[in-house]
Formats: structure tokens, sequence, C-alpha cells
């Protein structure tokens, strides 16, 4: 009997362990895509096309940077700002490899849906160790994911060509993208304002969504939208009443600024 039992403490240890080992690994979470930082290792890049690029456009590595997504159309934009200039001009759009989900936002941790709206990211929300080779945190839930009782985590701008929530622009493409975002905070920029958008928020007949669940969403993101193609810099967005806000509007009582990660934390 009791070297049955002795048997059976071992098998069950060795089972845990497996399992263990497995955990601490990957790291699976609930969303599929928990962001696990890879040991500190010292990453080297050659910036020397980009740099080349950069220049060509009339463009520097540390101008001021802006971000937006669109899903149908699986497009990443950067725009960046001259020096002496007001207007951001574009200075290159990605392809998205891959983005998980449908048309809309997302709704609750484990969905597998990529967000859409308005996102801050600052320093602390940039992991140059993660498992996906490079990524930024999109910094959901925001303030307005978090006034509709949104939960989520661990959604990124990240590498590679998987998603269960996040958008994967593949390894060589997330190299530019997250150099231009990290130069642009090391120089002073306080957040770089990215904003996921369904589809391109020029036609009419989508944003309209023929009065489907998510028409009145979309008719919120797309005053965002304009405003920026109509004066060329990011409008401050934030929440209030349960709807995205911009500019001025947002100086009114109980509206609340987006803004990105205050410290440093480790699920970048």
């Amino acid at each position: 009997m009791q070297r049955g039992t002795a048997l059976f403490v071992f098998l069950v240890l060795a089972l845990a362990g497996t399992f263990l080992a497995i955990g601490v690994g990957r790291a699976v979470w609930p969303s599929g895509e928990r962001e696990v930082s890879q040991p500190q290792v010292r990453r080297t890049y050659d910036r020397a096309p980009l740099l080349a690029s950069l220049a060509d456009a009339g463009f520097s590595l540390g101008d001021p940077a802006f971000v937006r997504i669109f899903k149908t159309e699986k497009r990443l934009e950067v725009w960046l700002q001259p020096a002496g200039e007001e207007r951001y001009r574009l200075f290159r759009s990605y392809d998205i490899c891959k983005y998980s989900g449908t048309l809309g936002p997302k709704l609750k941790e484990g969905d597998r849906q990529a967000p859409e709206g308005f996102y801050a990211v600052s320093k602390a929300q940039l992991n140059p160790n993660s498992r996906h080779h490079l990524a930024f945190n999109l910094g959901f839930p925001n303030e307005y994911d978090r006034a509709l009782g949104r939960t989520g985590s661990f959604l990124m701008v990240h590498g590679g060509c998987s998603s269960a929530g996040c958008y994967a622009v593949t390894d060589e493409k997330i190299d530019e993208i997250y150099a231009m975002i990290e130069a642009a905070l090391d120089a002073g920029q306080a957040e770089v304002q990215v904003q996921a958008f369904p589809f391109d928020m020029d036609r009419p007949d989508l944003v309209a969504g023929s009065g489907g669940q998510w028409s009145g969403f979309w008719r919120n993101l797309k005053q965002g939208y304009d405003l920026f193609e109509r004066d060329g810099v990011p409008p401050r967005a934030g929440v209030c009443a349960g709807r995205y806000v911009f500019g001025d509007e947002l100086d009114k009582a109980d509206c609340t600024l987006v803004r990105g990660w205050r410290r440093t934390a480790s699920s970048s």
C-alpha cells in the first residue's frame, strides 16, 4: 500500500511540474494574449534605412508621432510633425498582418476582439523585451472603456503575425513603428495618440452602419477623425457622459481626458 501511495504522489508531482512549466513558459491567460517579457537582452537594430527614409521625406527620428489604425483596410499609419511645422504629415503606411475579432469595440476580457477608439501611449507602455519581438500597449481599457464597464488587458501593437485581440504587424514593421514612437517619447512628447477605427472613416456608408449596433459609436469616432483631417493635429480626446469628446468639450465639468499610463508596468 505504501509503495502504491508513493507512486501516486510521484505521478501527481510530475504532472504538476509539467503544468507549472507550461504556465511559466507561456503565461497563458483567459485573454489568450498576455504579454510576457523575455529575459533582458541587449537588442540592436539597423536604423540606417529608417533614418534615410525619414530624412528623404523631411522628417527626423524624434519628431512628434501619431498613429492611426484601420481594421477593414488592415492598415496602420504613422504620422509625424516635422520641426517648424504645425501640421502632422503622413510618413508611412504599414500593412497589418493580423488582428482578431470583427468590426466593433472590445467589450470584455477574453472576447479576442481588437479595440477601437482613442488611446494614449506613454513610455510605461513600451516593451522592448516582448515575446512578440517589440510591443507597445494601447492602454485598454482607457477612460472611455472603463466608464462603460468594459474589461480586458494586454491589448497591444506588436511584431509577429498572430493575434488574440492585438494588432500584429510583423517583426520588420514593428522595428520601425516602435523606433519612431520611442524616439518621440524620448524627445519629450508626453504621449503618442493612437486612433483605432473599424474602417476608413471617409466612407459615410460604412459609418452609418445601416442602423447597426455600432453606428452611433462609429459616428462618435468619426468626430475625432474629422478634427484631425481638418486641423492636421491629433485632437485632445476624452470621455464625458459615456461618449468620446474632443478639444474644448473636454473643459466641461465631469469630462475626463484619455491618458497613458502614469507609472511603469511590467505588463506593457
